[in-house]
């Protein structure tokens, strides 16, 4: 049985400004902007939501579908998906257009400022969601239609799955993201979107966790909260070796907590695979060149959380 993740393949180009953002941008000029940042590193990186949260779910070794459409250009990412034993049975690769893509540049701060350019990913809804063999699924960052569509499907054929909504979160009305609540059987959010998210439904953090199995909230270096079962569950952070880049952080956490959750694994051992998670990604630069075997990222568990999980 696969996670079946939906959502974006793109690659990223990132590039790191050796200053602040805050010292080159004058809040009373906002409104005649015209910056240029200096950015003397620069990478081309796979990435897209459901290309690094399968990367992250196949390192722990869990069987896993992403489910996305592609340009003329994913020759390179369609390779390194093949030589990861990555299935790509459900991307659909689309005629006349590019790959999504993502200029990402981030400050001495971990401050980020992306530009995206969508391509294939709009045509996101020309897929429909598979049900045999799938356990469980997620609704990631992915063309609008597409996310309202695949978690509607879901939905129907009665399959659990992770409403993940993330930069793509503005795009949709109050009464939309109502709708995705109602429907998922899990929401995460960082905590900036879990805010968004209360002011565009109007539902506190309570309420939209009494209408799911577990919502997740992320905090950054405050570590991550899991509203479930009544409680809410405090999941530290896991101590990294080096703090290199945070691009897709968020992305390598839901693969543990989607990971925990095929496993059937209790929340507070699910939190903690997934905090764990981000440490590896943020030691590395980029979001899919964190590397383990499966017995050492058991050892580090044990050793930063005292405990084993099965």
């Amino acid at each position: 049985m696969s996670a079946l993740i939906c959502g974006s393949l793109a690659y990223d180009t990132i590039m790191v400004f050796p200053g602040r953002f805050k010292n080159e941008i004058l809040p009373d000029k906002v409104h005649i902007l015209n910056v240029a940042f200096l950015v003397p590193q620069l990478r081309r990186e796979f990435g897209g939501t459901a290309g690094n949260i399968a990367y992250n779910l196949r390192l722990l070794g869990a069987e896993v579908l992403p489910m996305g459409t592609v340009g003329e250009d994913f020759d390179r990412y369609a390779e390194w998906l093949d030589r990861l034993g990555i299935s790509r049975q459900y991307i659909k690769t689309i005629p006349g257009t590019y790959t999504a893509q993502a200029y990402i540049t981030t400050d001495l701060d971990d401050n980020q400022i992306t530009a995206f350019h969508p391509g294939a990913m709009n045509h996101a809804h020309t897929q429909d969601i598979p049900t045999a063999g799938i356990r469980i699924g997620s609704v990631s960052p992915d063309g609008r239609e597409g996310m309202i569509k695949h978690a509607r499907q879901f939905a129907q054929a009665g399959i659990p799955f992770l409403f993940d909504p993330g930069q793509g979160l503005p795009m949709f009305t109050g009464d939309e993201l109502k709708t995705f609540i109602e429907q998922a059987s899990y929401v995460a959010v960082n905590d900036y979107e879990s805010e968004l998210l209360m002011e565009r439904t109007g539902w506190s953090l309570k309420q939209i966790a009494a209408r799911v199995e577990a919502l997740i909230v992320t905090r950054g270096a405050k570590g991550s909260q899991i509203y479930a079962n009544g409680k809410v569950y405090d999941i530290p952070c896991a101590r990294a070796d080096s703090l290199t880049d945070p691009t897709g952080c968020g992305d390598a956490y839901r693969g543990g907590l989607l990971y925990g959750m095929l496993q059937g694994m209790d929340w507070e051992t699910t939190g903690r695979i997934a905090a764990l998670m981000g440490a590896y990604n943020i030691e590395r630069p980029g979001t899919q060149n964190h590397r383990f075997h499966i017995d050492e990222f058991r050892e580090r568990f044990r050793r930063e959380f005292r405990f084993d999980f099965a």
